[in-house]
Parts: structure tokens; C-alpha cells; sequence
């Protein structure tokens, strides 16, 4: 390709995983904001990497703090993170803000959940953080909660009363419905419900790695079809031997394509730009973080000690540009590699966010 495409990652982190209050496993359980690093080695390899924008996770997914108060303490925090680095850094409220963030050479910063828990029984909080700028929730985690069946929940029991409300409600206020970690009925029923298109911001698919994170082609296909957007995620559940490589991402990018058509499908990579230094020190706390998250009872199908939550040839600052050369090897043309790398969450963005919020 001739030029950089516009890279919109729509999961992803902005962290140093090498400093200390990153690296810790109790750290990664509690997903606390506070427990990140956004440095000068973080932003300077964000821009290198080419990065416009990416949808940053922020509130309670799991742990034992409190859902509501956490969550719009997370809010606060990462408001203090965009204003201490406004040089780098702008908050994404609307889609001219994303294209802002390109001309002014800034990072875009998506708020996004990844568990709407923090809704608990008022259906007034969707409101509430709508108005605090956050732009994307994804109905639940990998358990069940009030809202609808994770994917790790045994019975796939769907969405509940409460959460077809929640849907309306993120209507309602413009906010992106992730499907992300949902039980097949909850994915399904949430799509078919919703009155704006859906997405699926980090997955796999599952004819490629029949693993519950990833999603089965009617999912992929119905969200595709009402306007909706799918992202491919780096991580391990693209194998089922738990060592996905830069080959597999691929492999389900293209899966993906075929079944959703090329303007529906991007990356989420649910990762850091910035490598971990040193993996053997990281392997060996990665077994006390699986460990923790399977004791929680927050994780999936997949997950073990020697299952490296990222894909080994397909990291740091050259991840996207490996990426482009990959798919241009395997035949894509500059104009669908545009589309992959953050054009089709853009166009997605623009029928979903307000043109003001």
C-alpha cells in the first residue's frame, strides 16, 4: 500500500504492560485504570504504530469493587488520562472526532465497557454514562449476569426481560451494543431486537476454533446483515491449540469476510501497541492471572497457563503494517485492506453515534 490506512482498533488497550502496576495478575483481575501505564514509551509507540483510534475498556467487568461507583470513578480517571496528555490524546465522542484525531495526529480514545453490570436496576444509568461520553457497552462478560448469558454461561438462556430495556436504552442514547463475549441466544436476540446496527468489537469465528469465544457463522452473518460491525481479535481462541499466529488471524479475517462481505468486518485486537519485554518473566506470572480468572469464575474456554493472550508474530508497533503485508499477500487490494484496518468501523460508527453526543 502506498499510504497508511486510517487504523481504528475496536478493542484494544493503551498500556505498558513492562511497568510494574501493569504487570501484575491481581492487577489484570481487578481491571482497575488506575493500575495502567500510559507513558511516554506508550504513546510514542501508539503513534508509530499508526494508530487513529481505539476503544479502550474502562469500568467494572469483574472483581469484587462495586459495579456503579467504579465505574463512573473509571470515567473520572481516564478524563484526568486525555487531559494530561491532550497533545496525544482526544476523547471520541463522535465520528468528526475520530477524523479529528487523524488531522491533528492525535489518538482517538473510545470509552467502552466490556460487562453492562453497572447498569444494575436503573435503566436511567444509560443515560448517565451516555452523557459521560462512554460510546460502546457490551451487554456481558463470559458469566451470566441481569442483562443476558455470557458466553461461558452453561444455559445460553438469551437476554432478559431487563436487558431487552437495556438495548433500547443504548439506542435510545446512540451507544454502540457490543455482543462481545455473549452466549449465542444473547448475541442473536440482542441483534435481532435492536433497532441500530450491533457489533461484535473482539472475536473470532467459531467454524474456524469451535471455542465459545468465538462466534458461529448465523451470528456473524445476522449482525452483518442489519448494518452491524465484527472485529477480529489477536488472541489465542483463533486455535484450538491455544498458539494462534499472525497465519490464524488471517485466516478468520478472511473466514469473517466471506461471511459478513468486506464492509463489515475490522480488527479488535484486545491488546496493547506495546510489547512485553520479557516473556519468559511473563509466563510465568500468566499462570497465577488464569488461574485467578478461572477461581473468579470469569474465564473461558481456552484459557491456560501456556496460552499467551496475544498473537507472538503479530505484536508491538509493527502489528498493523505485518497485518496490510499479510493481507496483501493473500490477495487483498488496498481498497478492502482500508476498509479491515478502521474504515468499516468508522462507516459503522457513523450509522450508530449521533453526529453530536
Amino acid at each position: 500500500m502506498n499510504s497508511t490506512p486510517m487504523i481504528i482498533n475496536a478493542l484494544g488497550q493503551l498500556d505498558n504492560p513492562n511497568a510494574p502496576r501493569s504487570a501484575g495478575a491481581a492487577a489484570q483481575l481487578n481491571q482497575s485504570s488506575e493500575q495502567l501505564t500510559i507513558d511516554a514509551r506508550t504513546l510514542a509507540d501508539a503513534h508509530a504504530s499508526g494508530l487513529i483510534a481505539v476503544n479502550i475498556t474502562l469500568g467494572y467487568t469483574m472483581g469484587d469493587l462495586p459495579p456503579y461507583e467504579h465505574t463512573l470513578h473509571e470515567i473520572d480517571v481516564w478524563d484526568g488520562i486525555v487531559r494530561e496528555h491532550a497533545a496525544d490524546l482526544l476523547k471520541v465522542r463522535t465520528v468528526a472526532d475520530l477524523h479529528r484525531a487523524r488531522e491533528e495526529g492525535r489518538i482517538g480514545v473510545v470509552y467502552g465497557f466490556q460487562n453492562a453490570v453497572a447498569v444494575g436496576e436503573d435503566i436511567d444509568r444509560v443515560a448517565t454514562f451516555a452523557e459521560l461520553g462512554v460510546r460502546v457497552v457490551q451487554l456481558t462478560y463470559n458469566q451470566a449476569n441481569h442483562i443476558g448469558d455470557g458466553s461461558m454461561a452453561p444455559a445460553n438462556r438469551g437476554l432478559s426481560d431487563f436487558g431487552r430495556h437495556v438495548v433500547e436504552a443504548l439506542n435510545a442514547h446512540d451507544v454502540m451494543v457490543d455482543l462481545s463475549h455473549s452466549g449465542e441466544r444473547t448475541c442473536l436476540e440482542a441483534a435481532a431486537l435492536s433497532r441500530t446496527p450491533v457489533s461484535i468489537n473482539h472475536t473470532g469465528c467459531r467454524a474456524l476454533a469451535d471455542l465459545p469465544r468465538n462466534k458461529t457463522d448465523e451470528e456473524l452473518r445476522l449482525v452483518a446483515s442489519r448494518g452491524g460491525f465484527v472485529g477480529i481479535y489477536f488472541m489465542p481462541f483463533l486455535s484450538l491449540s491455544g498458539h494462534a499466529t499472525a497465519a490464524d488471524v488471517v485466516e478468520h479475517i478472511d473466514h469473517a469476510v466471506n461471511v459478513c462481505g468486506e464492509d463489515h468486518v475490522g480488527i479488535g485486537t484486545d491488546g496493547p501497541v506495546t510489547s512485553i519485554d520479557d516473556l519468559d518473566a511473563y509466563r510465568a506470572d500468566l499462570a497465577e492471572h488464569v488461574a485467578l480468572r478461572r477461581a473468579a469464575g470469569v474465564g473461558a474456554a481456552g484459557e491456560r497457563a501456556d496460552t499467551l493472550p496475544f498473537v507472538l508474530d503479530l505484536r508491538g508497533v509493527d502489528q498493523f503494517r505485518e497485518l496490510i503485508h499479510l493481507l496483501e499477500r493473500r490477495g487483498y487490494r488496498s481498497e478492502r485492506i482500508e476498509k479491515i484496518l478502521g474504515r468499516n468501523f468508522l462507516d459503522y460508527a457513523d450509522r450508530v453515534w449521533a453526529a453530536t453526543a
